[in-house]
């Protein structure tokens, strides 16, 4: 099903979540038995990403055919500027509109690993916004894409440089916009109001990332510009090591950001899994009432 529908046709909030592809044959069939658990609670749609550069390329396109043909769920297929000219792209897109893959999530993408800087590939984009409007001439494709309530990390005009371009992306075709996630509702709150001001009528939906492992959340945020907050790390600090604890407290507290989104008017939630379902599960357990 079409994101745009999934999104036009909600009666109430959506959930949904992130995958990535893993590298090895074992770790793809973690994912699938992942999968499987997740279906339990049937999210509104499936992302999956890709590696830098296009490392994981055909994995990703074969994981989201698969999850199309054999679990019912929608599947988003993350697509980036990264290594790719418009003619490879264009091949790409052909073979997604062949497998029946309707959904995109158009990205610029990071640096491949080795590189200071993104560099367009030839022939290809340097933005996504370009990208989106890429997409919205190859065919009938519904467009996601990413937006930075805490500004993205190479931008010099921090969160007003994200307004303008997430507009850009809405007026080439973007249908809704997923988060990178965040801890502090406020700095969400604020940044869809100056959106609302800026013409912005997309949907704007949250990126949550539950704390599993806390150093590995400190060097994610380190890298992706995501501000943990001095409360984050007080509850967290003296029970990094002690990985049952920093699980359930990721739980509690993912679980009270959520209920304080959907409260006050989020549209949907995506949780990115780290290929992981019992977070997903247990913070959706605790706030199905407002799903």
């Amino acid at each position: 099903m079409k994101l745009s529908d999934i999104l036009n046709s909600a009666s109430k909030p959506l959930y949904s979540c992130e995958f990535f592809p893993p590298r090895t044959d074992k770790g793809e069939e973690n994912l699938w038995n992942c999968l499987k658990e997740l279906q339990a609670i049937n999210p509104a749609y499936i992302s999956v990403t890709y590696g830098a550069g296009g490392t994981t390329q055909d994995r990703t396109k074969g994981i989201v055919t698969r999850i199309k043909d054999e679990t019912g769920l929608s599947p988003v297929a993350h697509l980036t500027c990264v290594g790719a000219s418009k003619d490879e792209l264009a091949t790409l897109l052909a073979d997604y509109r062949a497998a029946g893959i309707e959904n995109i999530l158009a990205l610029r993408g990071d640096a491949p690993e080795g590189m200071d800087r993104f560099e367009a590939a030839a022939g290809g984009f340097s933005y996504a916004t370009d990208l989106i409007a890429f997409l919205r001439e190859q065919g009938d494709f519904s467009i996601a894409c990413a937006t930075y309530p805490e500004g993205h990390p190479e931008s010099k005009g921090g969160v007003a440089d994200d307004i303008r371009y997430l507009k850009m992306k809405q007026d080439n075709g973007a249908d809704c916009a997923i988060t990178q996630y965040f801890f502090d509702n406020e700095t969400f709150f604020r940044f869809r109001d100056q959106c609302e001001k800026a013409g912005i009528t997309l949907p704007i939906i949250p990126g949550i990332m539950p704390v599993g492992n806390f150093e590995q959340i400190v060097r994610f945020s380190s890298m992706c510009g995501a501000v943990i907050p001095a409360w984050l790390h007080d509850k967290m600090t003296p029970i990094q090591r002690e990985l049952d604890a920093v699980k359930a407290m990721g739980i509690e507290l993912a679980a009270k950001q959520c209920r304080e989104l959907l409260e006050a008017g989020a549209p949907g939630l995506h949780i990115y899994t780290l290929n992981k379902p019992e977070a997903t599960i247990a913070i959706h357990r605790q706030i199905k009432d407002l799903l």
